[in-house]
């Protein structure tokens, strides 16, 4: 495998790593990223950040103080456009079932973040908008993969270890590209900035998960890519995908990912992963030159 080729590692299995391997990834800037038994993301091998900036890191922390609250706000309303792009494609296909739903994204969600008056409130409206797109899977999954409630660590059915195996696929995707930028990856703004973990890149990728973890679930799913029988443990009541099941859906979330649009702004062809890094860029923008703050909107790109 050519190195120079090469911009990141994924681990799902067991592995042993030398020293000497490690300086090499580090020396080429590779990042390597690692997935545990029930493949949830344990954590990510940081080669030593080469683009820092005492400059944006002081100016993030300040914006964490002053402006929280406006760029928590802009991540939810993303959130809500993209699931309501995700859902109205299928509305146009026939399911009536949730208009109710896709009305309030439209009409209420912009409303109810500007009201709110501090996180904990506009992280309780992030929970409602997920928990009602949970709800809306009925009218577009098989039976099988039906979704009661979202557990997590470890996920306990078919549809809870797809989506938590896809959060965390794109949870590191979105660290790699954010360690190519200047930002502080422990500054976050909807999420609480902690110990051990990159809150940051969970702030940025969440307005992608509707069209690019859950556009590739049910794409997987529909078109019977990947069915309960075939692609999970049955030793493990159905929870964790089997070898078969991992590589099917790697591959699609990675075709899904590298896919292709025109971006409106740039006039050129860009794919939805280097987005993210484009999402990156215009925080530091707002941060650094107080642009306007606005995350991908597939409707406004695709």
């Amino acid at each position: 495998m050519p190195i120079k080729d090469t911009k990141e590692l994924y681990c799902f299995n067991e592995i042993t790593l030398s020293t000497k391997l490690l300086e090499l990834l580090s020396k080429a800037g590779i990042i390597v990223h690692f997935f545990g038994y029930y493949e949830n993301y344990i954590g990510t091998f940081y080669p030593k950040n080469y683009l820092m900036s005492g400059k944006l890191t002081v100016a993030q922390a300040q914006a964490y103080v002053d402006r929280r609250m406006e760029i928590a706000n802009a991540i939810v309303c993303g959130i809500a456009k993209n699931i309501h792009f995700t859902l109205y494609h299928y509305y146009r296909h026939g399911k009536k079932d949730f208009k109710p739903y896709l009305d309030w994204l439209k009409n209420d969600v912009v409303r109810l973040a500007g009201a709110a008056k501090n996180i904990k409130q506009l992280l309780s409206l992030e929970g409602e908008i997920w928990a009602r797109f949970y709800a809306s899977f009925k009218f577009i999954l098989p039976e099988e993969f039906m979704m009661n409630k979202r557990v997590k660590r470890p996920p306990d059915n078919p549809i809870n270890a797809l989506v938590s195996f896809g959060n965390s696929l794109l949870y590191s995707k979105t660290v790699s590209q954010i360690y190519h930028t200047h930002l502080n990856q422990t500054i976050a703004y909807l999420h609480e900035p902690t110990e051990r973990r990159f809150s940051l890149s969970l702030d940025l990728c969440e307005v992608f998960k509707p069209i690019i973890v859950f556009k590739t679930i049910f794409e997987c799913v529909n078109n019977r890519r990947i069915s309960a029988a075939k692609h999970f443990d049955k030793k493990l009541n159905y929870a964790m995908l089997n070898e078969a099941g991992k590589k099917i859906f790697i591959d699609a979330f990675e075709t899904r990912i590298n896919q292709t649009f025109e971006h409106p702004v740039l006039k050129r062809r860009v794919t939805y992963k280097q987005a993210i890094r484009l999402d990156a860029y215009k925080l530091i923008k707002f941060i650094m030159e107080d642009r306007t703050f606005k995350p991908f909107d597939a409707e406004d790109n695709l």
